[in-house]
């Protein structure tokens, strides 16, 4: 991750401005809120600054994943080149699911708050979305889990790796 973060920053970089970078990096699947806040150590944004892009950055996919992936995916299907795909994706995060499904709220928002490869956002929306878990529900637990995340990766990031660096 942290080289696809690095890339991303690298990349970018050279026609947008740092906060801008770290914005965008935030609403990526994988990088997401942790690539975000990573990218924004590294380009010296203040973490001040930093925690609102990411956060909001990091946010605004969700409701379109909860309202329409369903949707898509069912749509997708139906095209020969994708089933497999999608056949892929649904497996994938439905095999992340179990602690989500026993405990749902808090499983949710632990899912997408722990900082590990696989989890976060995105993929927790996925799986809300598959699991039909109401849509509010799902919101205010992604929330949280964010919080979590956010607090935790700015201690990683701006802690640990600006002590290292």
């Amino acid at each position: 991750m942290d080289q696809l973060a690095i890339w991303f920053a690298q990349t970018l970089g050279e026609f947008i401005s740092a906060e801008a970078v770290v914005f965008i990096i935030s609403m990526v699947p994988i990088l997401e809120l942790r690539g975000g806040l990573l990218v924004a150590s590294l380009l010296k944004v203040p973490l001040i600054k930093a925690i609102p892009l990411c956060i909001i950055g990091n946010i605004i996919p969700i409701p379109f994943i909860l309202l329409f992936i369903r949707q898509i995916f069912k749509w997708m299907k139906k095209i020969p080149i994708f089933t497999k795909m999608i056949e892929k994706l649904e497996t994938r995060a439905m095999g992340k699911s179990d602690s989500i499904k026993r405990y749902e709220f808090w499983g949710l928002a632990l899912f997408v708050g722990i900082p590990l490869p696989g989890t976060g956002a995105w993929t927790g929306s996925l799986i809300a979305a598959l699991l039909e878990i109401d849509i509010k529900k799902a919101v205010v637990s992604e929330l949280i889990g964010i919080a979590m995340a956010t607090v935790i990766m700015s201690i990683v990031s701006y802690g640990l790796l600006g002590a290292i660096l």
